[in-house]
């Protein structure tokens, strides 16, 4: 008789949940940071040619030359660091933790943060250590600083901003961070053209730092791009575990196109944080919801009875993220900037479940 997975998966996978993706027809989608805005129309019609003409018989060029240089220009990327793509930022992160996966090494995270981080730590079999922010979800350097004593980490993430809370920690706690780690420290920037600030001019100054960013927080979100900066010796060995045409043809097409005409998503963002400001002092009018300060495009907010605003929000057609059971965020939702229009939907809908309407 053929065996089951029980006793051939390991016990920690089977432990997991799979990643929970909410449907979304229908609803006023502000659960998963994504950029609301469309591509203007000419862009559109520009993109729409080039991938009339792809040569999809083909496999893609693993080493996207046009792709990366326009990487290198727009995003002011050190000569002296090379780049590594991704199919979305997750990827980079599964790839990254696969080449320092010795037994017993740790990944060591402020918690909460992007949960991807612990569970690709698991799928390779390392150790990971969680480190709680404050209370305030502000960063605790102190303690941050005993636990790579502690654990010696061969890997720290940092979301810079954070995700979910959205704050940016201080620059000179990260770099201290950055200089006490024994391993290498990956600091993801995927929010950085929100926040406004970056590590990238400092990849120098630390041998051990990689930035990783990824394209879906701009408004590409759907052709899965991410990339990662550093010095050469450690894009090799990335590269080494990548797979050999993980970026598509139209994914490379696409971007390059985008990102030739980089200041419409400058524009957009502009336009996100202006909205992501307005949101906030629309939060704040309402009973019982305090905002938490955002660098990113979305706002996590404390409101009363999670749950049942969860709940309420959903029956009226709009989708957020809830943290049920978390011993941090369980009374928090975590809200997109949309649009506008999407934003008063938003505030709308919880006025209406927080009245119990």
């Amino acid at each position: 008789m053929s065996a089951g997975p029980e006793g051939i998966v390991r016990d920690e996978i089977r432990a997991l949940s799979a990643y929970h993706v909410p449907a979304a027809d229908g609803m006023v989608k502000l659960d998963a940071m994504e950029n609301p805005y469309t591509l203007p129309e000419t862009l559109r019609r520009e993109i729409g040619d080039a991938v009339a003409n792809a040569a999809l018989n083909r496999y893609p060029d693993p080493s996207a030359p046009a792709l990366k240089a326009r990487l290198r220009r727009v995003m002011e990327i050190p000569e002296r660091c090379d780049i590594v793509l991704g199919n979305g930022s997750d990827e980079l992160i599964q790839v990254i933790t696969q080449c320092v996966a010795r037994p017993g090494a740790a990944v060591l995270t402020p918690t909460p943060t992007f949960v991807m981080y612990g569970m690709y730590a698991v799928f390779c079999g390392m150790r990971y250590a969680g480190v709680p922010l404050k209370t305030d979800f502000s960063l605790d350097a102190g303690r941050f600083l005993a636990a790579i004593a502690e654990h010696k980490p061969a890997l720290v993430f940092i979301a810079y901003p954070n995700n979910p809370t959205g704050n940016l920690f201080p620059e000179d706690a990260v770099a201290e961070i950055i200089a006490a780690a024994p391993g290498l420290v990956v600091l993801d920037e995927a929010y950085h053209l929100f926040a406004g600030k970056t590590f990238l001019p400092r990849l120098a100054e630390f041998p051990n730092l990689v930035v990783m960013r990824t394209l879906s927080k701009l408004g590409l979100a759907g052709i899965r791009l991410g990339y990662a900066v550093g010095r050469p010796e450690w894009i090799r060995e990335f590269d080494k575990v990548r797979g050999v045409y993980n970026v598509n043809v139209l994914t490379q097409l696409v971007a390059e196109k985008v990102l030739a005409r980089y200041e419409v998503i400058e524009e957009q963002a502009k336009n996100i944080r202006a909205g992501r400001e307005r949101l906030a002092g629309r939060l704040r009018t309402l009973p019982g919801v305090i905002p938490y300060p955002s660098d990113a495009n979305f706002i996590l907010a404390r409101v009363p009875d999670a749950a049942r605003a969860f709940e309420g929000l959903t029956r009226r057609r709009v989708l957020v993220k809830n943290f049920p059971g978390h011993p941090m965020l369980g009374p928090c939702l975590r809200m997109t900037v949309g649009t506008p229009e999407e934003n008063e939907k938003l505030v709308s809908a919880l006025a209406e479940t927080l009245a119990g309407h």
